[in-house]
């Protein structure tokens, strides 16, 4: 595949997290478009293993191409799960933000909570290639399960559009 509209501000975050060796997947908006149903999305949303060590890990990856947190706090913060969790209870906290302030147009939205077992998601997901980098995304089911749970207007119209992806052509 080559570079699908919308992907290319991204192809270093999946390079550096590929590289670094850290799980996650690809959800949301840009994993529509990566199964093959054009749509717009600026951000990109993705999930990866909240143990310590590896969300530690993908923070430090995230921190190392430019990208700040949203929150006053250190991209570090993260990694904990106490304070995730406080986070996530107080703030109602559903995704922790990171922008890039060199390109305005760059958010990364790591989830806060799992909102499929991780392991599940990451066994199930597919590895697309995005300009010769492989990029984990969301199966079509975990993809339609997750948008269904949400229900807001454009995850409706994406549910619709990923069904029409999985039912057999012509």
């Amino acid at each position: 595949m080559t570079t699908t509209p919308g992907t290319g501000r991204y192809l270093a975050v999946f390079r550096a997290l590929e590289a670094a060796g850290v799980r996650y997947v690809v959800v949301g908006g840009l994993a529509v478009v990566l199964h093959g149903h054009p749509r717009m999305t600026v951000d990109l949303d993705v999930v990866v293993d909240l143990a310590p060590e590896p969300a530690a890990r993908a923070m430090e990856v995230l921190s190392s191409l430019g990208l700040l947190p949203r929150l006053p706090v250190p991209s570090s913060a993260f990694a904990d799960p106490a304070v995730r969790s406080r986070w996530v209870r107080e703030r109602n906290l559903q995704v922790f933000s990171l922008y890039d302030p060199a390109d305005p147009f760059r958010e990364v939205d790591v989830f806060a909570t799992e909102p499929l077992p991780f392991d599940e998601l990451f066994a199930a997901s597919d590895v697309l290639t995005v300009d010769s980098t492989p990029v984990r995304v969301a199966s079509l089911e975990h993809l339609i399960a997750m948008k269904t749970a949400v229900g807001r207007p454009q995850d409706v119209e994406d549910v619709r559009a990923l069904e029409r992806l999985r039912e057999p052509g012509p």
